[in-house]
């Protein structure tokens, strides 16, 4: 007979983990923007920050 092979205790968190990731609403852009380092070029642009 052919028994059910249970999965790994890591993989069922990392399968969690991943579940509750992709259920989060995702990061307003703004913060997207800081994280990315482009809110700083977008200042530089706007002439909001001195060049160096």
């Amino acid at each position: 007979m052919d028994q059910k092979k249970q999965p790994t205790k890591e993989a069922v968190r990392l399968w969690l983990q991943t579940k509750l990731v992709e259920r989060r609403p995702p990061p307003d852009p703004q913060q997207i923007r800081r994280e990315l380092g482009w809110d700083l070029v977008v200042k530089v642009e706007r002439r909001e920050l001195p060049v160096r």
